[in-house]
């Protein structure tokens, strides 16, 4: 699995520590390395379809691959290489490094498990796929409505009788008033007669249903005592198979993925690249240098990935796990967890009931889980008097721009209602690395959170939220687009999504570093927000050019 670099690569200094894995740049021993696999995945498909080559999807779908520079025991530096899931319906191909855990090879209780949740499963589908459910429901159904018509039939000749009985009475009053009494009783007996030949005919129908709709329950019940049955089985072998699903670290120390998750872990939890590649170099004495992970092939239908691109270990699945076995090497610092200097406000527009301003790229419109200056603190200390919220709406922190705020409540309460109504007009600035299919058109994507990586949003059209984005191209210059982008939604990530998915523009903001790759920053800018004035009410733009 170790494949040695060339000699020329052997002389050169390695990077002082390992490659925080969720945020990094790519070093060059890293990108040496991926040009090395790359070259081979050009090649060879291992069985799968990767779509390259093709507009046309028909099932085909990219896979992230990742590679790890390691030392060897005589200094030799070279690299392993390592993809996620299963490539070509296989967990080994030569040239990459094996699953942490295969339960393919399980010989024991795996197999034996397996054949019993198989075999369950015949039996579903032979009782929920058989005549005799189809004919008991039809059975059962035919009756109920036998049923429903002969106790329909008795009300409405109840119903007569009733109406017979009322002219009865209204001529006993007028013609033979000696003898009301006797036809009262009369009439009340037969009234209580069929009111009890009603009841009795309720009462048989029910039994009747109630016997036929057993053999239908018994049968149910059967059905859901095995998915029971399977649910358990399916739920143990799981638990076992987690328990033997065990990660080293650096001090050598091990872990199963049951004790690494604070509650169940989710699908896939080990299967994805980075851990494959630490787990390797560990059982084989190789001093892991640096790593990276990329796409190679057709994006998914919901999420953004682009062929080629670098990409960060995904958080749910991989941080608890690769916070245990980078224990004990020296990673380089979470540059977004690094302590900003506070930026001075950049105000645009200030009178006595709001204030724009001007906020920076990669700053905080509100404060996040550490403590970093912010957008929102800065204003409450420059306006110590405001009353209320202060912020009306917020900017993702990467982007730069305008940001309304309000100096007393009740403005924000006005200023708000104009953002919840979509009377408030907004116009970014954005460069996108590569052209647009079209210059002038609308984006209708829904969007919801990726549960398993966030923050980063998915395209979902069962539980995604609607989103709505209109476009202009303004001008064309090396392959990049400089666009006017005019949200007329308010989704998370909402523009950088449309901008990157390949059922939006297909190309990905510049500096974009979830949807795209890394620049010196993300060339997005809200560079107009018109809005009627909450107090005077007369609309007003506000405009702040971009920096780029």
């Amino acid at each position: 699995m170790f494949i040695p670099f060339g000699s020329e690569f052997q002389d050169l200094a390695l990077p002082e520590r390992f490659t925080f894995p969720f945020y990094y740049d790519v070093h060059p021993m890293a990108k040496y390395a991926v040009d090395l696999l790359q070259q081979r995945l050009s090649t060879e498909a291992f069985g799968h379809d990767f779509g390259l080559g093709r507009k046309e999807r028909l099932g085909a779908i990219g896979k992230m691959f990742g590679v790890l520079v390691v030392q060897n025991s005589n200094q030799e530096l070279g690299y392993l290489a390592a993809f996620s899931g299963k490539l070509g319906n296989s967990n080994e191909h030569i040239g990459f490094v094996p699953p942490v855990f295969d339960i393919l090879e399980a010989q024991g209780f795996f197999r034996r498990e397996e054949v019993e949740i198989h075999e369950l499963t015949i039996q579903l589908e032979q009782l929920e796929g058989s005549n005799e459910l189809d004919n008991l429901k039809a059975v059962y159904q035919e009756l109920q409505a036998q049923w429903a018509n002969q106790l329909e039939e008795l009300r409405l000749q109840n119903k007569e009788s009733k109406r017979i009985r009322d002219i009865k009475r209204s001529a006993a009053l007028v013609h033979d008033a000696e003898n009301i009494a006797i036809l009262e009783s009369q009439l009340r007996e037969e009234s209580m007669h069929e009111s009890r030949r009603l009841k009795a005919l309720k009462k048989h129908a029910q039994e009747e249903l109630f016997a036929r709709s057993e053999n239908l329950r018994l049968f149910k019940e059967e059905i859901e005592q095995l998915k029971a049955r399977r649910a358990a089985h399916s739920a143990d072998l799981q638990q076992r198979i987690f328990e033997r699903y065990t990660f080293l670290n650096a001090l050598g120390d091990t872990q199963n993925v049951l004790n690494l998750f604070a509650e169940s872990p989710p699908a896939g939890a080990g299967e994805c690249a980075a851990p494959k590649l630490l787990q390797y170099a560990y059982l084989n004495q190789l001093r892991p240098i640096c790593m990276a992970e990329f796409w190679w092939g057709m994006s998914p239908d919901s999420e953004v990935r682009i062929h080629g691109h670098f990409y960060p270990s995904c958080k749910s699945k991989c941080e608890p796990i690769l916070g245990h076995m980078l224990k004990g090497m020296s990673i380089d610092p979470n540059p977004i967890a690094a302590i900003h200097p506070p930026k001075a406000l950049d105000i645009i527009y200030e009178d006595d009931w709001i204030v724009a301003i001007n906020k920076a790229p990669e700053y905080l419109s509100v404060p996040g889980k550490n403590p970093q200056p912010n957008s929102l603190e800065d204003l409450k200390k420059y306006f110590p008097e405001a009353d209320g919220p202060l912020l009306v709406h917020r900017l993702d922190m990467s982007t730069s721009g305008i940001m309304l705020a309000a100096k007393t409540k009740l403005m924000h309460e006005r200023l708000q209602r104009q953002f919840v109504l979509r009377k408030v007009q907004k116009e970014y600035l954005a460069i996108l690395v590569g052209v647009p299919g079209q210059a002038v058109g609308e984006i209708k994507l829904p969007l919801r959170v990726d549960l398993e990586d966030r923050p980063r949003q998915l395209v979902c059209y069962e539980h995604g939220s609607y989103a709505h984005t209109k476009f202009k191209v303004l001008d064309i210059q090396n392959n990049e687009t400089r666009i006017a982008l005019y949200p007329q939604t308010g989704r998370t990530h909402q523009l950088r999504v449309h901008a990157a998915h390949h059922l939006g523009l297909n190309c990905p903001i510049k500096g974009d570093d979830l949807y795209g790759q890394k620049s010196n920053r993300l060339h997005l800018h809200a560079a107009k927000l018109g809005f009627y004035h909450p107090h005077s009410n007369e609309w007003m733009e506000l405009n702040c050019p971009a920096e780029f």
